[in-house]
């Protein structure tokens, strides 16, 4: 799923000429941290509850802050990942989303985001989820492939994401088409590779949504 597919229609634009006592109202209302603000479907950034608050200049209009993240947002075209990703790194609730133009055509909610990645195929088909820690130079899909096939399991999807306190490091989230994830452990543990978290249920009936709420908690997205 795209960008594009995902826009949520309830999240209005502000303009710069929009009272900043408005942007708190629709913020308030839309129980989000940040809400996009356009002039002439030119995406000018966010303004955010805490700027608001800082401020404490309510009656004045949103041309007279410094807006922030002008320069973070995702493309019509761009994968949902791509959103978490921006999102985990800036600490989101709302993306923008612009055309080939580089104009605004709406925002995407990481809510939403989070919906689309838990009715994917891949989450929807009962499954472990695997996270490793590693050097982003020993970073091999392929390696991790081929260990995952060597014991009949496939990977289903995967998800990167770079370590905040490291810059070195990175963290590969892996969902596989098995549940009792023993053995695959026991492999990857035989080839040193570094496990920080591991979600299977060995039982018949998988709870997905309780090991994606896991999941996200875990990797603070």
């Amino acid at each position: 799923m795209i960008a594009e597919e995902l826009i949520n229609q309830m999240i209005p634009p502000l303009k710069m000429s929009d009272s900043i006592q408005q942007a708190l109202q629709w913020i308030e209302e839309l129980h989000v941290n940040q809400l996009p603000v356009i002039e002439n479907k030119e995406y000018k950034g966010l303004i955010s509850e805490e700027m608001i608050y800082q401020h404490n200049i309510q009656d004045a209009s949103i041309s007279e802050l410094s807006l922030i993240y002008v320069g973070t947002f995702v493309y019509a075209h761009q994968h949902f990942y791509d959103i978490l990703r921006l999102a985990n790194q800036n600490q989101l609730q709302v993306v923008s989303v612009l055309n080939e133009d580089n104009q605004f055509i709406g925002a995407v909610t990481l809510n939403d985001t989070l919906m689309a990645l838990s009715e994917s195929a891949s989450m929807q088909e009962a499954g472990g989820i695997l996270v490793f820690w590693m050097d982003k130079r020993d970073y091999s899909l392929s390696e991790i492939s081929r260990l995952v096939e060597s014991n009949d399991a496939k990977i289903l999807s995967t998800y990167l994401t770079d370590d905040k306190d490291n810059p070195q490091k990175i963290k590969i989230t892996i969902k596989l088409n098995i549940t009792d994830l023993n053995r695959i452990i026991a492999t990857f543990e035989r080839f040193n590779y570094h496990i920080i978290g591991k979600f299977q249920d060995t039982s018949h009936q998988n709870v997905e949504q309780e090991r994606l709420d896991h999941l996200f908690k875990f990797l603070s997205i």
